[in-house]
């Protein structure tokens, strides 16, 4: 079964149509100021408009305000919350009950504790994504472009619906999907060339790289 896949952090057009063209089944929009793929609601919105219908619209917000949720909401659309935050459970599904949409929660992982805290949101969120911690001293708690040590998500039930984030590119993301369950994958830094800055080129050779993985291997003398 061909990955979920995810561009996140869009802010150009050409970005976000070579992402369309490839494949990609949903494109992210970060509402989180610090971060270097910041966007302003209204101007993600304009953007978000030949996406709809061909892949899911992604708003991915951390520990917003209850107006900040409501302008993103409002404006953008989208198909998905992506609670990036320290969102409860119960918060989670208060969230889920005002605007009626889907969320993802994500969980940065480093050890096999933070892992653990999953637990009390199955049956509550429709979907996790789980992403490398970010290091010390970093404000930002996703697209830092490091990985995780995958063999942690072992034990995670394949009945859980989950994507993988943190740092992949083209040179990993095979190795990504045959370690682990994942039946999504979001990149964002790994399709840049600076922080905040998508290039067309990067996100062909990420697709290539997906669809070489997925394709099934030729028998020998066929």
């Amino acid at each position: 079964m061909k990955p979920d896949i995810k561009i996140c952090g869009l802010k150009t057009p050409e970005a976000i149509d070579r992402a369309l063209k490839r494949g990609a089944t949903h494109i992210g929009f970060i509402f989180f100021e610090k971060s270097p793929r910041y966007i302003e609601p209204d101007v993600a919105a304009k953007l978000a408009e030949p996406a709809r219908g061909k892949a899911k619209i992604v708003a991915v917000v951390v520990d917003p305000t209850n107006d900040e949720l409501d302008e993103i909401v409002s404006l953008l659309k989208p198909d998905i919350l992506q609670l990036h935050g320290s969102e409860s459970p119960e918060h989670v599904l208060t969230i889920k009950a005002l605007y009626g949409l889907p969320v993802m929660k994500v969980f940065s992982v480093r050890t096999a504790d933070d892992l653990k805290r999953v637990e009390a949101y199955i049956g509550i969120a429709d979907r996790f994504l789980f992403d490398a911690k970010a290091p010390k001293g970093s404000e930002l708690p996703g697209g830092n472009g490091i990985s995780f040590d995958w063999s942690l998500l072992g034990w995670i039930d394949e009945s859980i619906d989950y994507m993988l984030s943190g740092g992949l590119n083209k040179n990993n993301v095979a190795d990504a999907l045959a370690n682990t369950k994942a039946r999504g994958i979001d990149v964002s830094s790994g399709v840049e060339t600076e922080p905040g800055v998508k290039s067309v080129a990067l996100i062909d050779e990420f697709f290539d790289a997906v669809e070489k993985a997925d394709a099934p291997v030729m028998a020998s003398g066929s």
